[in-house]
């Protein structure tokens, strides 16, 4: 045997054997990235039934219970489990439901996106107009006048009012609005001259609808003041044919109106999105639509969750619109300014 000692064998650095673990820890990494895809299905397919009703509400049928027209009133809110879903996904940390919730935000931001851009509208105006379904179960109607009031309108329309509630909003409008027009349950008050004026038949035994011609410095516009009828969620389901006859009526005769500029206001128990207030909305324009940020609801006046009351024209241009606060209604005030 040699005298020379047997070195160890020496590796080079980089080339010695994997720590113990090394190689689990890497698996576990790779597994986590593979698993932001792998993770989140049930959310991811959840976000995909959103959009169902979204791009499909107009397939339900209105042939049981108005189905159709109820998912119609409340489309809008479909978007709340858009941010309910994302919160989800985040927890989990599922990059495919990030990826399937993408088609609801944006199928919901075409649809509604417009009522959220701020800045719609602007410019002066010629004529501001407030209608309000003052609640015939109003405990205060003359806090309500003073309310609406505090306004500053041009022409106030009001519906759903007894007649012990006219008397007190006639004292309380007088000295303001020198000019009124009261048929059945509805009523108008303007500062302007009202040239004529008539009631309008839509289907009741009652008056529940007129048509003022108002004299505004700028031109004459033709005002329709409509409470049209109410609809009911039951067992039965959402009925609300009696409404859609009153909806057909109106409408016909606001489509012969022959003044060129036209106002339509009023609480009309159905959203623009309802499928049913087409006969009626066709060739008019929503003035919080166009000049109105965010969705207007009026109804129930303690938490809104509909916009049942309108203010529709043609003929003139929405500057600005917006909602009033409760005024002990359970409806909250439309307000619009309009340039002649």
């Amino acid at each position: 045997m040699s005298d020379r000692q047997t070195l160890p064998n020496r590796r080079k650095p980089g080339t010695g054997r994997r720590k113990p673990g090394a190689s689990s820890r890497s698996a576990a990494r790779r597994q986590r990235k593979g698993g932001k895809w792998r993770r989140g299905w049930i959310i991811a397919v959840l976000a995909l039934l959103v959009t169902l009703p979204l791009l499909f509400h107009r397939r339900i049928p209105n042939s049981f219970g108005n189905l159709g027209s109820l998912v119609d009133t409340f489309l809008p809110w479909v978007g709340v489990a858009i941010p309910v879903l994302a919160i989800a996904a985040i927890v989990r940390r599922s990059a495919t439901a990030g990826v399937a919730l993408l088609v609801p935000t944006l199928i919901w931001g075409m649809m509604f996106g417009n009522a959220l851009v701020p800045g719609k509208g602007g410019g002066a105006y010629d004529v501001r107009v407030l209608s309000h379904n003052v609640d015939a179960a109003n405990k205060d109607p003359q806090q309500t006048a003073a309310d609406l009031l505090a306004a500053d309108a041009d022409i106030v329309a009001l519906e759903e009012i007894t007649a012990a509630d006219l008397k007190v909003y006639k004292a309380a409008f007088a000295d303001t609005y020198p000019h009124v027009v009261a048929r059945g349950t509805v009523a108008l008050w303007s500062k302007f001259p009202v040239e004529e004026s008539e009631s309008v038949d839509v289907g009741f035994a009652w008056t529940r609808a007129l048509r003022a011609e108002v004299a505004t410095p700028e031109g004459k516009v033709a005002v329709y003041v409509a409470h049209l009828a109410s609809v009911r969620v039951g067992t039965s389901g959402f009925t609300s044919d009696q409404r859609n006859n009153t909806i057909k009526q109106l409408g016909q005769q606001i489509a012969q109106e022959k003044v060129a500029g036209v106002i339509v206001m009023g609480d009309f128990n159905g959203t623009a999105n309802d499928r049913s207030l087409a006969p009626l909305t066709y060739g008019l324009r929503s003035a919080q639509g166009a000049a109105g940020f965010g969705f207007g609801f009026t109804w129930p006046a303690k938490f809104p969750m509909a916009r049942i009351d309108h203010i529709l024209v043609r003929g003139v241009t929405p500057t600005k619109a917006w909602v009033m606060d409760s005024t002990g209604s359970d409806h909250r005030p439309v307000v619009a300014e309009l340039r002649i």
